[in-house]
């Protein structure tokens, strides 16, 4: 707990056996009452893994339901369990397991409702080994965003977010995709519901075993990060309604 709430970590896991420990290894114990990790039908033996290493919430999809889907479950888990600050850590051991206290203590003393770990602020991705067109598209994708979003985020695109359980109670996450753009469409939601952001500098890296997507895969997901943008923008001005930002 930190300020009598509970703290709990989601891991969205697909394919995490070679990292999944070595993850776990560096989440600070002491201040986390629950571990939850979803196998999103992993190939591998990613669900035994978690099991040696004492990991005792485990939900398994039968089939794939995507990075969303995946989150989706991972949320609900969370949410019927009690906790008081969520915080989603990726398994492959891209992002430091060691910020979660400062995570969690944001939001602990109530100073904002959601956090994330920013790669851009500093020089996290370049030193950490983010591609260079990654790089130049996250940039260019950020700024089109802040613009039509009316925000100062320094990228939308982190994976290593925290969330009170005001906010997962109040946005309606199962109205957005199973894909990857689920990420930029709870973004959108969390702005819409009068949330603020805080932003950590957060060192990342890029090795083999940390999980990526190809470049087409990249292309769809900016295309629907810039509609994401687009429809909020239109949603605002009572354009073009979207049942995305009623609540839960």
């Amino acid at each position: 707990m930190i300020h009598d709430k509970k703290v709990f970590i989601v891991l969205p896991a697909y394919n995490a056996e070679l990292t999944l420990e070595k993850t776990c290894n560096e989440i600070p114990r002491p201040l986390v009452d629950e571990i939850i990790l979803v196998d999103d039908a992993s190939k591998d033996d990613t669900v035994k893994c978690a099991r040696a290493i004492g990991i005792k919430n485990i939900i398994c999809h039968e089939k794939n339901r995507g990075y969303g889907g995946n989150q989706k479950t991972c949320y609900d888990m969370a949410l019927s369990l009690g906790a008081d600050i969520v915080i989603m850590l990726h398994p492959d051991y891209q992002y430091t397991p060691k910020l979660i206290t400062a995570m969690a203590s944001i939001i602990g003393q109530n100073l904002y409702h959601v956090v994330f770990g920013s790669r851009i602020l500093g020089k996290g991705a370049i030193k950490g080994g983010m591609p260079f067109y990654k790089y130049v598209a996250n940039r260019a994708l950020t700024l089109f965003q802040n613009i039509l979003m009316g925000q100062k985020l320094s990228e939308y695109h982190t994976g290593y977010r925290a969330f009170s359980r005001e906010v997962l109670s109040k946005i309606n996450y199962h109205a957005n995709s199973d894909d990857f753009v689920f990420d930029n469409e709870m973004i959108a939601q969390i702005f819409y519901a009068g949330y603020d952001i805080a932003e950590v500098t957060c060192p990342t890296k890029y090795f083999k075993e940390a999980s990526s997507i190809n470049f087409a895969r990249s292309v769809k997901y900016g295309l629907g990060v810039m509609g994401v943008s687009c429809g909020y923008a239109l949603h605002k001005r009572g354009i073009i309604k979207n049942k995305r930002y009623t609540s839960r």
